[in-house]
């Protein structure tokens, strides 16, 4: 597959994505339906085919969109680009700027929340409600081994665009439902050679872990604002066997926003929309239902 081309014929998503020009750079986003905005932040390494069952279900009362993160999916994939968080924040800044949205509900997961609530931070009078699906938005010293190493000269690269290490690996070890053969190979479409998976492995370079880290600010300044977003309804959905985002981040999720409704899923693990989507979709209906009635 020609990922910067064929659009069509991915198993579950039936979208037609949209594009826009950033500095030069294609993003691909989906813009689904009509009425209040939801808007679907991702992670690594995953795309918008996380969110394809969301969309599929709420397109027909809310207007979904749902980015690809440069160097995701189906956007541009440059090899010089920074691919830093200040980066995906902004892109996801001019992107809600040129599209209108005055007012939405944010979901995010993976690295979706720190870039979902780095633009939430700024706009904090913009945002109805959050929708928390495993993922941080504040620093952290916990990083697991099997993603420190990828992080590793060389190796990293190797593993990660070499060896499609980094993405094939999500397909097993971020559900505890195996995924269907056409489920996976959606997953990794987009990543399909060297060249396809640079933000890949820059995404996994960008876990600011000490000070010295170019992104250490940014997520810094991103967790800081947190407060400001108290006010704002938040419905978490977590699953409780995932290796990375595991039950300190969600406990830290439950002290910044004690208000918030929290459900926990102990069987499903990091694609916990994978694993637990049929008892999740009525939870976010419901949330959103109340959240902008």
């Amino acid at each position: 597959m020609k990922t910067e081309d064929n659009l069509t014929g991915l198993a579950e998503y039936p979208f037609r994505p949209r594009q826009l020009e950033i500095d030069g750079h294609r993003l691909s986003y989906l813009d689904e339906g009509q009425g209040p905005v939801v808007v679907m932040v991702h992670g690594n390494p995953s795309w918008s085919y996380l969110y394809r069952n969301l969309v599929s279900g709420l397109r027909d009362r809310y207007r979904c969109l749902v980015p690809d993160h440069l160097g995701c999916g189906f956007s541009a994939k440059p090899a010089d680009y920074p691919y830093r968080l200040s980066n995906h924040i902004d892109n996801l800044e001019h992107l809600l700027e040129t599209l209108g949205v005055a007012r939405c509900i944010l979901i995010v997961h993976d690295w979706g929340g720190a870039i979902g609530m780095g633009w939430a931070g700024r706009h904090p009078e913009r945002v109805a409600g959050v929708v928390v699906l495993n993922t941080a938005a504040f620093r952290s010293s916990r990083i697991p081994l099997r993603i420190s190493i990828c992080r590793w000269p060389i190796l990293g690269s190797l593993l990660v665009r070499g060896l499609n290490g980094f993405a094939r690996a999500a397909t097993f070890m971020a559900v505890t439902r195996p995924m269907r053969p056409e489920i996976a190979a959606g997953f990794l479409a987009p990543y399909d050679n060297w060249r396809h998976r640079i933000a890949v492995l820059r995404f996994v370079e960008d876990i600011p872990m000490d000070s010295d880290h170019p992104s250490w600010a940014t997520l810094a300044a991103v967790e800081a604002s947190l407060p400001l977003l108290q006010p704002c309804p938040m419905l978490l959905c977590w699953g409780g066997r995932d290796f990375c985002f595991n039950d300190a981040f969600f406990e830290e999720w439950r002290k910044r926003f004690p208000a918030a409704e929290a459900h926990y899923f102990s069987e499903a693990g990091h694609y916990v929309l994978e694993d637990w989507m049929a008892e999740i979709l009525p939870l976010i209906e419901g949330f959103l239902e109340r959240t902008t009635a």
